[in-house]
């Protein structure tokens, strides 16, 4: 839900007098202050942005774009380049120094009941390679971190693919096979319902109390293909079972865009402290979610009540969010209900929490850009601002080589553990 008015909380240090002498020996110091101190650090985030490869677990233009109807020979030229309106574009990327995105192949949970969601996943990955083929002077496809890092030294934009919704693969598990070959390097295994392949947290069904026997093979072939497993909008059960069978094959997994739910008790969507420890011990890596809603439970929960009042408002009149006629109403309503969102630190917060329990060569960044719509935080409300969030890790005194492995490091050996691990699985048979 869009909630344009955030409010700032400024936070002023009020200093106690000096004796005259303390001052007058402070004016003699060198220039070396805090402000100073700052701007070196800011200007070494916004180095560090572009030297190191910055790869984002989720990032979900392609379904902003899949639901626009963009036909990319005739229509694209200036939406990835110079979006008006969305979280991601070319130019904003290249600012922020985003290197390698996951374009997120996001299948409603609706397919599930309807069929055609392995059509339509096929419609959005080929949307992606549209972008590619339209403007090869800025994107490539990338099905591995050494295309990414060989795109990177060519100067262009990755995208790799990352499948959100296990509904795809359908009752056939040589989906699994067919999905690799079409670029797939993760699979979110659910969504927002329980489906054939395991549980949500979103669902209060517990259709499978876990994983469903398919689920389970599903996670096996995953592994015996070179698929990462996407332990992101799983039920707990579903994280443990998939985390078990992922165990036994000695094969990491992620999560590719979710928080801590130390921060947000209600929120069942985010992982516990167990389930970071236990991604950890796998060798796994959480991908940091950066909407307000994934951050703060208190902000979060404010902004769901604000939302069902709206919604409220419009079904009154018979609409429904996203319909022309709403429109105005919505943007007086945000008017009138300012909310208060997150700020960059709190996505720090989070990095920071998932160190402490797990250390450092287990987080990342999942930003879910192009999907939170504008619940994003202060400092971070497009791709644009990598850089701040670098920022307040180095003030946290995270080094260079921290940096870089939250920026992509941990996220390749994962990835380059899954392909040698499907390699050792195939070469068993």
């Amino acid at each position: 839900m869009s909630f344009l008015n955030i409010i700032i909380l400024l936070v002023i240090s009020v200093y106690a007098a000096l004796p005259t002498m303390a001052l007058q020996t402070q004016s003699a110091l060198p220039t070396s202050t805090p402000t100073s101190n700052d701007q070196r650090l800011r200007a070494l985030a916004e180095k560090l942005a572009h030297k190191y490869i910055i790869v984002d677990g989720h990032v979900d233009l392609p379904y902003r774009l899949r639901v626009k109807n963009f036909k990319f020979v005739r229509e694209f030229i200036g939406i990835p380049v110079s979006a008006k309106d969305g979280d991601f574009d070319y130019i904003r990327a290249k600012k922020g120094g985003l290197t390698a995105p996951f374009m997120s192949i996001y299948t409603p949970s609706s397919y599930q009941k309807t069929g055609g969601a392995k059509q339509f996943a096929d419609s959005v990955i080929d949307l992606v390679g549209g972008i590619a083929k339209v403007h090869p002077d800025k994107f490539a496809l990338a099905g591995s971190p050494d295309e990414i890092t060989r795109n990177f030294k060519k100067g262009l934009i990755s995208l790799p693919l990352g499948m959100e919704n296990g509904a795809p693969i359908e009752h056939d598990l040589a989906n699994v096979a067919y999905f690799h070959k079409r670029g797939i390097r993760y699979i979110t295994l659910t969504h927002a319902t329980d489906n054939l392949i395991c549980d949500s947290s979103y669902d209060t069904t517990h259709t499978w109390n876990g994983l469903s026997p398919f689920g389970r093979e599903v996670v096996q072939e995953m592994n015996r293909v070179g698929i990462m497993v996407d332990l992101s909008h799983v039920s707990d059960s579903a994280f443990y079972q998939a985390l078990r069978v992922a165990n036994a094959n000695n094969v990491p997994c992620i999560a590719s865009h979710s928080s801590c739910r130390s921060f947000t008790p209600t929120f069942q969507r985010n992982i516990s402290d167990a389930m970071i420890q236990a991604l950890g011990s796998n060798g796994g890596v959480v991908h940091i979610n950066f909407s307000t809603l994934f951050l703060d439970d208190k902000m979060r929960l404010v902004i769901q009540e604000k939302a069902k009042e709206l919604e409220k408002i419009l079904a009154a009149k018979g609409l429904k969010e996203g319909d022309s006629l709403a429109k105005p109403i919505e943007e007086q309503f945000q008017r009138d209900n300012p909310v208060l969102l997150a700020d960059v630190e709190l996505v720090a917060d989070h990095i920071d929490h998932v160190r402490k329990l797990a250390g450092v060569d287990h987080v990342g960044f999942g930003s879910d850009f192009d999907g939170v719509g504008n619940t994003l935080p202060t400092g971070l409300k497009d791709v644009s601002q990598y850089p701040n969030l670098i920022y307040a890790l180095l003030k946290r005194g995270y080094t260079e080589s921290d940096i870089e492995k939250i920026c992509s490091k941990n996220t390749f050996r994962v990835w380059n553990a899954v392909s040698k691990a499907a390699a050792r699985l195939r070469n068993k048979k």
